[in-house]
């Protein structure tokens, strides 16, 4: 694939907190809203987004707390699912965005279905799901916990790609480029000078103060709206007892397993892609 132009970087204030957010193809465009996982960057859609420009308006943002977006100064608060819905609505408010489609990968798959049940009920006319589902299995959490509640500090960004490429492995193939961008696009240099992931790391308090956040059957099963669920095959996080129960209740969710990656898949080559495409486009 050929190497993806930067995208425009933009600044809004919601909810009082300022989100940066990436934008991507024409103003006047179909909106389509890309938001990523618990300790990622809104840049980690750049191949989908820059397969997609040409037929929509694709906005990426950076979760408060990640990225280029402020931090929150009342994290037990606002780093859980409800604040994250509520700066949702306030980003689409925001932008004059009545109604949009929505791709999201794990935790952002998560607020998708949290604010097409709430805050943006009737204002997600298609969502895309990415490996998470209403309940996730704890062995799973503690995994991501392990790598994502303390994050290392390196001398040097080629070190801390090295760590990324092991963290992230689940997410399927990438390019060197592409795990070269995720470094660059993910990482904040300390006082002492070393680098590190660039997020918030009272991000992962979201389980220990609010433990039962990512249970959501019940908004689940309100969901009336197109939905696609992919699943990595060998994701550890959807597990297929759960995918598979996500197409009998509620929206009965359109399943994809894609092979050779977990969670989550990384959406960067063709057959991902393509799905997405495909589903996004399509008029029923």
């Amino acid at each position: 694939m050929a190497t993806a132009p930067a995208p425009a970087s933009r600044y809004l204030r919601c909810e009082g907190r300022e989100l940066h957010y990436t934008e991507w193809g024409a103003p006047d465009a179909p909106p389509l809203v890309m938001w990523h996982g618990l300790a990622r960057t809104g840049r980690d859609f750049d191949e989908l987004a820059q397969a997609l420009a040409p037929d929509y308006r694709i906005i990426c943002p950076d979760t408060i707390g990640r990225g280029l977006s402020q931090w929150s100064p009342d994290p037990v608060a606002e780093y859980r699912l409800d604040f994250y819905a509520r700066l949702a609505r306030a980003l689409l408010d925001g932008l004059a965005l009545a109604s949009v489609r929505w791709v999201g990968t794990s935790m952002g798959g998560a607020i998708g279905m949290h604010a097409a049940a709430t805050t943006l009920r009737d204002r997600i006319s298609r969502l895309v799901v990415n490996d998470i589902g209403p309940e996730l299995p704890r062995p799973a959490v503690r995994r991501i916990l392990d790598y994502a509640g303390d994050p290392p500090a390196f001398d040097t960004v080629t070190e801390l790609e090295t760590w990324l490429r092991a963290a992230y492995k689940p997410y399927g193939w990438q390019s060197d480029e592409q795990w070269r961008r995720m470094a660059e696009t993910s990482m904040r240099r300390l006082p002492d000078g070393r680098v590190t992931a660039h997020y918030d790391p009272a991000i992962v308090g979201q389980f220990s103060h609010h433990p039962g956040d990512y249970d959501r059957w019940s908004g689940y099963d309100s969901l009336r709206m197109p939905l696609l669920l992919l699943r990595g095959a060998e994701s550890d996080l959807l597990l297929p007892e759960v995918a598979e129960a996500m197409t009998r209740r509620g929206p009965r969710a359109q399943r994809i397993d894609f092979p050779d990656c977990g969670h989550a898949p990384a959406l960067n080559v063709a057959p991902q892609i393509e799905a997405v495409r495909q589903f996004l486009a399509a008029r029923h």
